[in-house]
């Protein structure tokens, strides 16, 4: 037997009218495939009919039926036939006169294993004896065929039947529907749409980054394993490693010489300093050696692409070493596509998705050399000259310390009385002589060094002031000589830390320090390039696959803002333009007030279901239409990628003619508990529709991990992506709220219905653990018929079902009351829920009949002669 998962789809089919159309096997196929289709499924390998019928087709009928059991398919074919209203009064010729559904006449063709009968005789949706509904009522009728359009109770029901004598059943219903007010699915709808899109920041708004702790491996490795890259990008041997350790030595020797010149020495005699410029010079012209060796790799380093193998054996001819990739680009796809999942997973808007691609695009993108080659001018000779003050060497500020020391030396030294006072001179003059001395060692071209002024002023005021003391405190001769000499060692120290300080800023002002920095900024450039040839072209390739992921993101944002912008409004009193519009069954008469309308050789096409089934519930409380609203609805026809608005699929329940204004005409076995959203509601469909992007995408995953993510797989994945967001909308739309869309889905538990729609899941329990007995449902069949209906109360099986996503509340509830219940069906569909009981007829009441064939003349055609004819009948007692 066919399991739910084999079945992804039940194709309806209505052969009270219009079956003259499916007269051939080409004609079933083309029914077949523009329902399929307009859903976005695909051919299915095991085919459901569920064909809707009255009792007196079946012998009418027998050629389409012939046509549906040899349906061709790589599985078995299962077909679920509906039989509607009263069966033929009686038997031609026959000497007794049956009253109507003494017996049902059945051709051999559906006494097959794959097929089965369910006969409902009156659909009983009258609520008050006063009401007198047709049998077939269209608005009951429509949704008992929703129900048995689920995959998960049509195998089911047809399992039950080859229990029972014959495969044919009388039904019995209760049924519970749980959902929304079209308005209000119509509008999470839209909002989750436009929260998984999200918002368009522009191009100029900063690009968001995903931290590296986040990224999965295979990108870790291409963002982070470059920074690692750059240690020993010099061969030892190579030009480069040669021409840097020439600078390098020569500003070691010039730091040297410094030293030297820092000394007493160094202030007396100029040949140190003459050494020092000299070590410089030559520094100056290996620096510009090394400078041109790194333009050169920079200018060799790629062009405005990105860094090639060409690039890198230039790179190596220059003495650099570039690291070779190993297994770095390996699973950039695989990568690309968890991140996606990871990112989307957190609930995260397309749009954003996209922003990070972008900027995982510009981390991971190598950078060619020639787009470093502004950096160069950094560390040029016109820089480096700019860096250093040439004429005026000398420090602007002085220590405090050598400021104390020189106003102290000034005091010692002047502790003198007349006329040893001359003596308080000696410290200023020395200090007035080293800073002369100073200026001119440390010329520049024809102008003197600026030597700091406080020293000798402190040394000044510090001898007047020590005159001044020993005027008043008239000390001995000792005390002043020995001041004098206290005062010597003190200027000693501070003019020796005056010459420091002097001839360090002056070295640095001829570039000693530049040069070292320049020296450094053109190593690390080197290594900079050395990096960005690392897995250069693994690199590119990430780069290049994010962008076009993000493309990808960008454009299914684009397909959900317009699956989320409001259908244009109908003109008033337009008509519909729908290919079914013309013979919408539902707004005809009954079948069985004018037999004639069930005629197999009638010209009425009976169209798709999706038209049959949609009925108008855009009445006001009058019953007058309201041209000028047009929400939900769509005219029938294929939208721009094969696949309808769901307003061409079956209609639910809360669509239904009873809304209308016109009374209440819910049948009696149908309760509908109609919710106003729960807080849950767009968070669930949102991350269904990250889910089916992700389903959509997965194809495209396996592009980038091959290399071939070029743009026809990108415009095929922007076409499914389109496809399957019209699925989705078609599934919420047929299924409910409460079922997860086919796709995918992640680990987490769905919602409970109290979180989608604002309902609460008690009553379901309730219906579904209810007590088997005759009380509990609606038997659909009319008086005359019941007495068809076998006796034995144990002889009808009974279907309980409710959503599976409402499986563990409903269990828990059992668990509570005390007395679970086994064997449920726990369906795809979140919108009904309830009890099935079929009821076998009585032996005797089902008479079968053989068909016999035409072996026709040589005149027919080849199409003729592949499908049967039927000229005659055998009529068999069918009595085991």
């Amino acid at each position: 037997m066919t399991s739910p998962e084999d079945a992804t789809a039940v194709v309806r089919l209505d052969l009270r009218a219009g079956a003259a159309a499916l007269a051939t096997l080409q004609a079933v196929r083309d029914r077949v495939a523009e329902q399929l289709g307009r859903a976005g499924l695909p051919e299915p390998d095991y085919p459901l009919f569920l064909v809707t019928d009255t009792p007196a087709g079946l012998t009418d009928h027998q050629l389409q039926y012939e046509l549906l059991s040899g349906y061709r398919a790589v599985g078995e074919t299962r077909i679920l036939v509906l039989l509607v209203g009263s069966s033929p009064g009686s038997y031609a010729g026959g000497e007794e006169a049956y009253l109507p559904d003494r017996r049902l006449v059945r051709p051999t063709t559906l006494r097959a294993s794959t097929t089965g009968l369910v006969w409902a005789g009156d659909l009983r949706s009258a609520r008050t004896a006063l009401d007198r509904p047709e049998p077939d009522d269209p608005a009951s009728l429509a949704v008992l065929v929703d129900l048995l359009s689920v995959p998960d109770v049509f195998v089911r029901v047809l399992e039950n039947l080859r229990k029972l004598p014959d495969s044919i059943a009388a039904p019995g219903v209760r049924l519970l529907e749980q959902d929304l007010p079209t308005e209000v699915r119509d509008r999470a709808w839209r909002d989750a749409l436009t929260r998984f899109a999200g918002v368009d920041t522009g191009a100029g708004d900063p690009v968001d980054t995903v931290p590296d702790s986040r990224l999965p491996e295979p990108l870790r490795a291409l963002v982070t394993g470059r920074d690692s890259r750059g240690q020993g990008h010099r061969r030892p041997d190579g030009q480069a490693n040669l021409a840097h350790r020439t600078c390098a030595e020569s500003l070691d020797r010039a730091d040297e010489d410094l030293v030297a010149l820092r000394s007493f020495p160094g202030l007396l005699h100029p040949a140190r300093r003459d050494a020092l410029e000299a070590d410089l010079h030559q520094a100056r012209e290996d620096l510009g050696g090394f400078r041109a060796l790194v333009e050169r790799a920079l200018q060799g380093g790629g062009g405005a692409a990105a860094p090639t193998a060409e690039a890198t054996a230039r790179l190596g001819a220059l003495g650099l070493r570039v690291p070779a990739a190993d297994s770095a680009g390996e699973r950039v796809g695989e990568g690309l596509r968890e991140l996606a999942g990871t990112l989307l997973g957190d609930g995260l808007a397309l749009r954003s998705v996209a922003q990070h691609f972008t900027a995982l695009a510009g981390r991971v993108e190598p950078v060619p050399g020639t787009a470093l080659l502004h950096r160069l001018a950094d560390h040029s000779e016109e820089s480096v000259t700019r860096g250093s003050a040439t004429e005026y060497a000398a420090p602007l500020r002085t220590p405090g310390a050598v400021l104390l020391m020189a106003g102290a030396a000034g005091l010692l030294g002047g502790l003198w009385q007349w006329p040893a006072v001359l003596a308080a001179l000696v410290v200023p003059v020395l200090f007035v002589v080293v800073a002369l001395l100073g200026a001119n060692r440390l010329r520049t071209g024809r102008r003197a060094a600026r030597w700091t002024l406080g020293p000798r002023v402190a040394a000044v005021a510090g001898a007047v002031t020590g005159a001044a003391v020993a005027y008043a405190a008239d000390p001995p001769l000792w005390l002043g000589g020995t001041g004098l000499i206290v005062g010597l060692g003190l200027t000693a120290e501070a003019v020796r830390r005056l010459w420091r300080d002097a001839a360090d800023s002056w070295a640095a002002g001829r570039g000693t320090t530049a040069l070292r920095t320049a020296l450094d900024g053109l190593d690390d450039l080197l290594a900079e390039l050395v990096r960005e040839h690392w897995a250069a072209e693994e690199r590119l390739y990430c780069a290049d696959a994010a962008r076009s992921v993000a493309g990808m993101l960008r454009a299914t944002a684009a397909a959900a803002d317009a699956q989320a912008a409001p259908e244009p409004l109908a003109p008033a009193g337009a008509g519909g333009s729908g290919p079914y519009e013309d013979d919408d069954w539902l707004s005809a008469p009954s079948a069985l007030e004018n037999p004639e309308s069930g005629d197999a050789d009638g010209d009425a096409d009976d169209g798709d279901w999706a038209a049959a089934y949609a009925w108008d519930n855009t009445r006001d409380r009058n019953g007058d239409h309201d041209a000028g609203r047009d929400d939900d609805r769509y005219d029938g026809g294929p939208g721009p990628y094969g696949t309808p608005s769901p307003a061409a699929y079956p209609a639910g329940p809360d669509d239904a003619p009873w809304e209308s204004g016109e009374g209440d005409r819910a049948p009696r076995w149908l309760d509908r508990e109609i919710g106003e959203g729960g807080p849950d509601l767009v968070a669930t469909l949102a991350g269904d529709l990250r889910n089916t992007a992700m389903a959509a995408m997965a194809p495209y995953w396996g592009a980038v991990e091959r290399g071939q993510a070029g743009a026809l797989a990108l415009a095929r994945t922007e076409q499914r992506v389109r496809e399957l967001l019209s699925a989705a909308r078609h599934h919420l739309w047929h299924y409910g709220v409460l079922a997860p869309p086919p796709y995918p889905a992640d680990h987490r538990a769905r919602t409970t219905a109290a979180g989608l729609l604002g309902t609460d899941s008690l009553r379901v329990a309730e219906l579904v653990g209810r007590e088997a007995d005759r009380g509990a449902v609606v038997q659909l069949s009319s008086p005359e018929q019941g007495a068809l209906l076998s006796r034995d109360p144990g002889a009808a099986l009974w279907i309980r079902f409710a959503p599976g996503t409402l499986q563990g509340e409903i269990e828990a509830a059992w668990r509570k009351s005390g007395s679970p219940v086994e064997e449920a069906l726990w369906t795809s569909s979140g919108r009904y829920a309830g009890l099935i009981r079929l009821t076998p007829l009585r032996m005797g009441v089902v008479d079968t009949i053989l068909p016999r064939q035409n072996t026709g003349g040589s005149a027919r055609t080849d199409a003729d002669r592949a499908e049967p004819s039927v000229h005659a009948e055998f009529r068999e007692d069918d009595r085991w």
